[in-house]
């Protein structure tokens, strides 16, 4: 990215913390529609909002929160959720939300390890979870449930019955509060050993969303759906941050089951969506399409077929055209839109896929019916992305180039390093300081390993801490053979082992809602995935996924055996985070007697 947009966005952000986007929101956008939620008829409009926050805002400091103080939430997506952080947030204090999916040792570990002096849960059977530990807690001084009321905790309603907020304090208390302050604590998953928690600032989360809004020409004041837990980076940006930059309406799908009911309502121009979003969206649309009549599979086909091409030479950075731009136009208009339209992305502007590899055929099947999903890399230390591609500069099967401001660098191993104002103040320590993430001369080590074209495009190869070394002492990238066998629709996961063995091999976890489809095809109705995964047919299509994905793989990478799970793998279950990333060490002492077999073949 050029220096004199980095130098734009850095002067934009000067001076602002998100109390103040919100005192500039409700004064100058107050009747204009900020949050809703999906199945609720009520819309908050930015003055309702903030005269929320300052009634809850007042409720907190009387419960003795104060600057710098954390708090954790564990609330699912809704309202309140917003409007509690957010008040805390105008205290100069530390909201930080908690994985629903957590057990109660790890919440313990967070409570601890973070301080929180107030814990902010949904309802009883949260508040049931955390009764066994609080005794354990002596730093936390007091316990809200905002859906029950009872004695030993403060109710939602007893926090908002403080009394009138004392407008002179609030105003003066979020005024006083600096861009370089910490605007919330997010806990890394802890793939590898216990979570880290993450200090953003005020200055972190808004240069992230001026950057986004300089890079993507998204209308002002735009509708978005927020739909993954605001303990993930992205939907703390895009969820919360970014729409109070843009003044945006943000409606919450609190049920992710509820997605695409609400994308077609909402019909948002913009949408983040993690790969397995984008994997079932188009194994949605491959379905429709094998069940449709043969001409209107054909015609489907051949624009498909048109899109593509389009889509090929933007990836290259070549003219269309204007015969193809023409002839796409009446395609996309008669055939393509209305199959956008089903899932709601018939508007859209600009679609992003990160948090996790996706598949390239995935993404140019995407494309092939009008949609960039455009793939962008970071994580919670870099404010979500330090990478992006953009609708104008971007290339197929690469996390795009480095943010506006952000200085991108391999070190002698590959892994990846870089330095900017996305990088976060630092890893809250248990005794409330912070360390610092990075090197002497500002470098953080991300831990993911990558190359870099001429072009300064990213490629992302693995983690650093995942690199399969075969007993031949070849090093192999797991993420690149799991990426291409989770290209099939019947695959949710995959892992690939092999570090100190002579070869690699697989464990497969079916996918528990393409693989019942597939099923009744065929006769097997009612079938459950244990009985599916030994059934010959079954076994016959992930074999031949395996074959597709080995002749993309050299020798020492493909998969020479594997095994179809007979369960499937969740947070909940243990074997991913809730993020979705996979537990590689849970994995394989779980799974150590099949993987053992695999090797006696």
């Amino acid at each position: 990215m050029d220096a004199d947009l980095a130098q734009r966005c850095a002067d934009t952000v000067r001076g602002l913390t998100i109390p103040a986007l919100l005192h500039r929101n409700a004064t100058e956008f107050g009747d204009l529609p900020a949050l809703s939620m999906l199945g609720q008829e009520r819309t908050r409009t930015w003055r309702e909002l903030r005269d929320e926050i300052a009634v809850l805002s007042r409720g907190l400091a009387d419960l003795g929160l104060r600057s710098g103080d954390r708090m954790l939430i564990q609330m699912s997506s809704r309202p309140e959720h917003w409007l509690i952080d957010l008040a805390a947030t105008h205290l100069g204090a530390v909201p930080s939300t908690v994985y629903a999916t957590l057990s109660t040792t790890q919440l313990e570990y967070l409570a601890r390890h973070s301080a929180a002096e107030i814990i902010v849960l949904e309802g009883e059977k949260e508040l049931e979870r955390w009764k066994p530990i609080l005794a354990e807690l002596p730093q936390v001084r007091h316990v809200v449930v905002v859906d029950a009321e009872g004695d030993g905790f403060v109710s939602l309603r007893q926090l908002a019955a403080q009394g009138e907020p004392d407008l002179v304090a609030f105003e003066k208390t979020w005024r006083e509060i600096r861009p370089e302050q910490p605007v919330t604590l997010l806990y890394t998953s802890g793939t590898t050993g216990d979570p880290k928690g993450v200090v953003l600032s005020h200055a972190n989360v808004i240069y992230q969303s001026v950057v986004l809004e300089a890079t993507v020409d998204v209308p002002d004041h735009a509708a978005g759906l927020a739909y993954l837990p605001l303990a993930h980076i992205a939907e703390r940006i895009l969820g919360i941050y970014n729409p109070i930059y843009r003044a945006g309406h943000v409606t919450i799908c609190p049920d992710p089951a509820q997605l695409l009911a609400g994308l077609v309502k909402i019909r948002p121009v913009s949408f983040f969506g993690v790969p397995r979003i984008w994997e079932k969206m188009v194994a949605g649309v491959q379905g429709q399409l094998a069940a449709a009549d043969p001409p209107v599979r054909a015609a489907v086909d051949a624009a498909r077929e048109v899109a593509l091409e389009a889509y090929q030479l933007r990836a290259a950075e070549q003219p269309v055209p204007p015969e193809l731009a023409a002839k796409l136009a009446v395609l996309d208009e008669k055939v393509l839109r209305p199959l956008r339209a089903r899932l709601g992305l018939d508007n859209m502007i600009h679609a992003g896929s990160g948090a996790a590899p996706i598949p390239v055929e995935v993404l140019l099947y995407l494309a092939s019916l009008g949609l960039d999903v455009l793939e962008v890399w970071g994580m919670t230390e870099t404010t979500g992305t330090a990478t992006i591609n953009t609708p104008t500069h971007f290339r197929t099967g690469t996390v795009g180039r480095a943010n506006a401001g952000m200085e991108l660098k391999l070190a002698s191993d590959g892994e990846i390093l870089v330095r900017g104002p996305l990088v976060c103040l630092g890893y809250l320590r248990a005794d409330g300081g912070i360390d610092p993430v990075t090197d002497a001369d500002g470098w953080l080590a991300t831990g993911d390993v990558g190359t870099l074209d001429d072009d300064g495009y990213l490629t992302i190869t693995d983690r650093k801490k995942e690199l399969i070394i075969n007993s031949s002492g070849k090093n192999i990238s797991p993420a690149q053979i799991e990426n291409l066998l989770r290209a099939h629709p019947l695959i949710a996961q995959a892992v690939a082992i092999g570090d100190r063995r002579p070869y690699v091999t697989a464990l497969i976890a079916l996918d528990p809602e393409s693989v019942p489809v597939w099923a009744a095809k065929r006769g097997l109705a009612g079938a459950t995935l244990t009985e599916l995964s030994a059934d010959p047919a079954l076994v016959a299509e992930i074999t031949a996924a395996v074959a597709a994905a080995n002749a993309k793989l050299s020798r020492p990478e493909q998969v020479k055996t594997f095994r179809v799970l007979p369960t499937g793998w969740t947070p909940e279950s243990g074997e991913l985070t809730p993020t979705l990333k996979l537990r590689r060490r849970i994995i394989q002492d779980r799974y150590a007697t099949e993987i053992d077999k695999l090797y006696e073949q």
